[in-house]
């Protein structure tokens, strides 16, 4: 296994060893600048440098990917530092909370645009692209919307949100997640789809209705359609992988304009996790359907392993390189972003985090802003693209005409 450090010859266990100590001077450094002579974090002798030439944008950026995060709106607004580490590390980012229903209309029809406009324009200051996330989903529904929804009322509450939201930053967006979670084959229909609110009230067209509304709106975008529970090798994400292909050939077939698949990639650390075949399968799937793929939401929890910081961030760092090289080769994939880029504020220490109460280390910067191994390995990832063979994995039918530019 090769080393993840940016030293050469510097093997994971001694990276362990390593402080990730780094000055704080984020501030001045610049993603525009990063082929130029630009002020740098200057690494101790023992840190890991994470800026200009060193960063995930740069090494994405070799290898036809973009990279990115979801972005929460506090820290935006108010601490300098976490700014310039989006400047830093992303070409393309999306809003955590900022675009989803519950966050646009809080208490009443009446929108909300102020988060959404303030990340939608640091975005576009710095040539950050930008995806939203996301038009429709059976959560994120507000208490005023879940009284006023029925058969009535759906489509028309449904069709009249994608047409503003969308028409507010048409042209300005690389991609929406239109459909998210739409999934559920536990539930036992024969299509696989979750009972939701919108298949209840608008119908089994639902979907159809959705991504023909969103291109009406706003043309220029990529129309995604996200889903979590793809990844493993197990009996329940390969059946889960089966309901998604079903879903995708029928919006195909009805010639539905759909472009990418957004696999959300919230994995779990630790032995018995294991990315292969069944994954690289259908991501050529994908590519056969004429669809680009984005790992839309990655990271890597470590609840089911020991307290051991140095220990967890090995662990967490393997999860992101073993997927990784899983999925990078495949060249219908376009986009990495991250679910969130710093350990503070994580969604995944609540209700469900670790039984010790320790704070959970799953993306690439720990609380501090510092880089770990987890930057370490998807850094390695990406500049070792092209190492990789592509996967062999049979596709039927597939049509080379060319998906939707990035």
């Amino acid at each position: 296994m090769s080393a993840i450090g940016s030293k050469p010859g510097c093997t994971r266990r001694e990276l362990l060893r390593l402080s990730l100590t780094t000055t704080a001077a984020f501030a001045g450094a610049s993603l525009l600048g990063c082929r130029s002579a630009t002020p740098r974090m200057s690494p101790s002798f023992s840190g890991i440098d994470a800026s200009g030439q060193h960063s995930l944008r740069f090494a994405a950026s070799g290898h036809g990917l973009l990279t990115g995060t979801a972005v929460a709106m506090q820290p935006l607004r108010h601490d300098p530092r976490y700014a310039q580490l989006l400047r830093e590390q992303c070409s393309i980012l999306v809003a955590e909370n900022a675009m989803k229903r519950g966050d646009l209309q809080p208490i009443s029809p009446a929108y909300f645009w102020d988060d959404a406009d303030f990340l939608v324009a640091f975005a576009e200051q710095h040539r950050i692209k930008i995806r939203g996330h996301s038009f429709v989903w059976h959560e994120a529904i507000p208490k005023w919307l879940e009284a006023a929804i029925n058969k009535d009322s759906a489509r028309h509450l449904m069709v009249d949100h994608i047409q503003t939201v969308a028409s507010r930053y048409a042209g300005r967006m690389h991609s929406w997640d239109v459909v998210n979670e739409a999934i559920a084959p536990e539930q036992g229909r024969p299509d696989g789809l979750r009972m939701t609110p919108w298949l209840r009230y608008v119908g089994d067209d639902y979907l159809e209705v959705a991504y023909r509304t969103a291109r009406q709106a706003d043309p220029a975008a990529l129309l995604t359609y996200n889903e979590y529970g793809l990844d493993t090798e197990s009996s329940e994400s390969e059946q889960r992988r089966a309901a998604t292909l079903l879903l995708l050939r029928r919006l195909k077939a009805r010639n539905v304009p759909i472009d990418a698949m957004g696999i959300q990639a919230h994995l779990t650390a630790g032995e018995g996790n294991r990315y292969g075949q069944g994954l690289q399968r259908f991501i050529a799937e994908c590519r056969a359907l004429n669809l680009q793929v984005f790992i839309t939401e990655i990271d890597v929890n470590d609840r089911a392993l020991p307290g051991n910081k140095d220990a967890r961030d090995e662990s967490v760092a393997k999860t992101y390189r073993d997927y990784l090289n899983t999925v990078l080769p495949d060249p219908s994939v376009h986009a990495v972003l991250t679910w969130g880029i710093t350990d503070r504020g994580t969604w995944l220490n609540g209700k469900n985090g670790r039984a010790d109460k320790l704070p959970e280390r799953p993306l690439p910067f720990d609380a501090d802003l510092q880089p770990k191994l987890a930057f370490a390995a998807m850094r390695e990832a990406f500049n070792h693209r092209s190492a990789h063979p592509a996967p062999t994995a049979p596709v039927q039918n597939y049509d080379p005409i060319r998906p939707r530019s990035i």
